[in-house]
């Protein structure tokens, strides 16, 4: 914690909480406008979130699975979420940072949430799926040191992509 140049305690801007009534609604809003604004994405992609969020509230098991939202100065800003996949091996999902948010590290922190939630709970791997052209997101798992493992072409989302699974020996 930093302090004024009173001495008081300055208070963090960007914050990190836990999830709230209302909160999966702008991820999936947030996912939807982002990616449509950013990467042309059409609609199917925020029916996919929309999907994947429904079935994150419907099985959520709060002993193996977390989600975080950041706020900067009282706004959300960002979110993600871990999952269990099995026993062993959790998910990280829907990271994403607004416009806003990016360039603070709040990426990072939040991935590395994920990453120390998982150990915490004795995962042994943790994997993710994205897309080739999100290389923000990519240099953040490369820096943490996932490792691509698979890649292939595909075309959703009203554009020609290459998903991509990243894994990491937790």
């Amino acid at each position: 914690m930093s302090h004024t140049p009173d001495g008081r305690e300055a208070l963090d801007p960007v914050q990190l909480r836990g999830v709230r009534p209302g909160d999966m609604g702008w991820v999936v809003q947030q996912h939807g406008e982002i990616y449509a604004r950013e990467y042309g994405w059409n609609s199917e992609f925020e029916a996919l979130v929309a999907e994947i969020v429904a079935g994150m509230i419907r099985q959520h098991d709060p002993a193996w699975e977390r989600g975080w939202i950041a706020e900067l100065n009282g706004e959300r800003v960002g979110s993600v979420f871990v999952v269990r996949k099995s026993a062993t091996e959790a998910q990280l999902r829907l990271l994403i940072l607004s416009p806003a948010a990016r360039g603070l590290g709040l990426g990072g922190r939040l991935t590395d949430e994920c990453l120390a939630f998982a150990r915490a709970k004795g995962y042994r791997k943790m994997v993710l799926w994205t897309n080739s052209i999100l290389s923000a997101a990519r240099a953040i798992y490369a820096r943490r040191g996932f490792a691509l493992v698979h890649s292939e072409a595909h075309h959703s989302y009203g554009q020609h992509l290459v998903g991509e699974t990243w894994e990491l020996t937790l």
